[in-house]
């Protein structure tokens, strides 16, 4: 049985602009444990996709479901593109933490679990740091570190390797190869998705043109072209 099923899921920002549409009749599902990659060019919907699993964004039409047929809200946890979106508080400890001491844990245990959390992401040496004095790639490890903490069932990242330097890249995404659990990835990093996915859905003008098991139609280079994508670099060399 899928662990996440997306279905007739449509969206738009403005119904009076047909251009303001972000997806449309949008379905797949996602197995437990799967890694799935939803590539497409800048404007193909793949953020506003993530937002909606991870219930920030109320579609126009459609529902996401779990497993049992029940709602997924609150079952799907994010990263968003800019790591500096989810960090605000003094310390990054403080960051990973903030979650739960919402929920009514104690400062002491709050403190023990982020670190715990921070450790997960290679990250516990950053626990006393001011998040603004971090490098991108901490930043995306304090992030994530702050979404596995509150132990949600499906993991999702936006755009996880964009701001990274070539060094940052890799280790996150070896990082992300020994995360276990459903993952669902938004980007235009087809090298990456060679290296993590075990599926790949192409997402263009708001539709899935194609989903497929990797690496498929990731070294089809006209099809690539014709979404606004080109073969992965590791592929053109």
């Amino acid at each position: 049985m899928a662990h996440l099923i997306v279905q007739n899921i449509s969206h738009w920002y403005d119904k009076t602009t047909p251009a303001s549409r972000a997806l449309v009749e949008v379905n797949f599902s996602v197995e437990r444990g799967e890694c799935v990659v939803c590539l497409g060019a800048n404007g193909s919907g793949k953020s506003t996709l993530l937002q909606i699993i991870a219930s920030c964004v109320k579609p126009s039409a459609g529902v996401v479901s779990i497993e049992n047929g029940s709602s997924a809200k609150g079952k799907a946890g994010i990263v968003f593109q800019e790591p500096d979106n989810q960090l605000f508080m003094p310390t990054v400890w403080e960051d990973v933490a903030f979650g739960i001491m919402k929920k009514g844990v104690t400062p002491n245990e709050a403190k023990e679990r982020a670190i715990a959390s921070l450790a997960c992401v290679e990250a516990e040496h950053l626990a006393e740091r001011a998040p603004h004095t971090l490098s991108g790639g901490e930043k995306q490890r304090a992030a994530l570190a702050g979404v596995l903490i509150m132990e949600r069932d499906i993991l999702l990242l936006d755009e996880p390797t964009a701001a990274l330097d070539p060094r940052a890249r890799k280790n996150f995404i070896n990082l992300l190869k020994n995360l276990h659990g459903t993952k669902i990835i938004a980007s235009h990093d087809l090298d990456m998705a060679l290296e993590l996915a075990n599926r790949v859905i192409f997402l263009y003008e708001g539709r899935i043109v194609a989903d497929c098991p990797a690496p498929g139609l990731l070294l089809a280079e006209q099809f690539l072209q014709n979404i606004g994508l080109e073969l992965p670099l590791g592929i053109r060399k």
